[in-house]
């Protein structure tokens, strides 16, 4: 309990800094201290992607194929099986040329079997694969990953700004509808500029295993690839890195599509992430979302990655502020 006299007399030199105003206040909930105790256990398990987890957190696509991706992955594949998160790879393209990356990628003996675990390609290689008639390599690829399907990510803005970037030749729709037909299991991300109402509606509308918000308003891949310049090019300006949409504007559109598409919606799975700066955040959008849902970030998760310890205090921290969010909080 510690020294009562000594903790009062903290309380009196902190006081003032501990003076806050109204415009701090978190205006997504309403805050209920009567009816809960302090949650010692409360059940944050849910069944995402036909797997038990034990908190609605997903570890989102970060690195793989460089350096220090190995250690920072490894970190992020123990805390997963730790705490009973999702988890998906970053792109894995290094392992459609070659084995020499592959144990940066290989995190299924340390998550287990009972965990969601799924690889990332971007939709321009799967084009190229296609085109070849390789998509065989593929399916070899997410074998030897033993991962529950492939996580494509759309980037037509990243890809026009990255000077080695590719040009898509089709719509990704098209090679999407491909990548289904070869049955093999999809989820359809963006990398930070989030997807409009047109995209989502049809993406809803196919049998995805599940789709990932990666919404406008945290890391703007667009934006990463102009910083890489060295030197300014003209010819590409900054107006096109600033489009998108926001999680919120996402999430309420997904609701007014489930509304207007009843039992037409075959997605039904939804991983909300990008601009979640905070638990309680993404906890607010995840009660609104009407599909089931868990809350992804990748940056969160990366400032934290090098040291399993500091890595572990975080994911503690996010789980512990749900159970409490839980017991006091009703989301308005």
């Amino acid at each position: 309990m510690g020294n009562i006299s000594d903790r009062k007399f903290e309380h009196i030199q902190l006081a003032t800094a501990a003076q806050t105003g109204v415009g701090e206040l978190n205006q997504f909930f309403d805050y209920e201290p009567l009816f809960s105790a302090h949650p010692d256990s409360v059940d944050l398990s849910l069944t995402f992607l036909g797997k038990k987890m034990q908190a609605p957190l997903w570890v989102s696509s970060m690195t793989g194929g460089t350096g220090p991706a190995k250690i920072i992955n490894q970190n992020l594949a123990l805390v997963t099986k730790e705490f009973g998160l999702g988890m998906a790879l970053g792109s894995c393209r290094p392992l459609l040329d070659g084995s020499k990356d592959f144990s940066d990628f290989d995190l299924r003996p340390i998550i287990g079997d009972d965990l969601p675990f799924w690889a990332n390609l971007g939709i321009a290689q799967l084009e190229e694969l296609i085109d070849e008639g390789k998509l065989d390599s593929v399916k070899e690829m997410l074998s030897r990953l033993q991962a529950d399907g492939l996580i494509i990510h759309l980037n037509p803005l990243q890809e026009w700004y990255q000077p080695e970037g590719d040009r898509y030749k089709r719509s990704p729709l098209e090679t999407i509808e491909t990548i289904l037909a070869s049955e093999i299991p999809v989820i359809v991300k963006e990398v930070g500029q989030g997807m409009g109402p047109r995209s989502l509606k049809k993406l809803l509308e196919m049998p995805l295993k599940g789709l990932e918000l990666a919404s406008f308003g945290g890391t703007n891949f667009s934006k990463l690839e102009k910083l890489r310049e060295k030197e300014l090019d003209l010819s590409k300006p900054i107006d096109l890195m600033f489009v998108g949409h926001s999680a919120l504007e996402m999430v309420n559109q997904i609701n007014l599509l489930k509304t207007e598409l009843g039992s037409n919606i075959l997605c039904e799975n939804i991983i909300i992430s990008g601009g979640i700066q905070d638990s309680l955040y993404g906890h607010w959008l995840s009660e609104r979302c009407q599909l089931t849902n868990v809350v992804g970030r990748a940056k969160g998760y990366l400032d934290h990655a090098s040291s399993i310890d500091d890595l572990r205090k975080f994911v503690t921290g996010q789980i512990e502020t749900l159970k409490m969010a839980k017991s006091f909080l009703k989301a308005k």
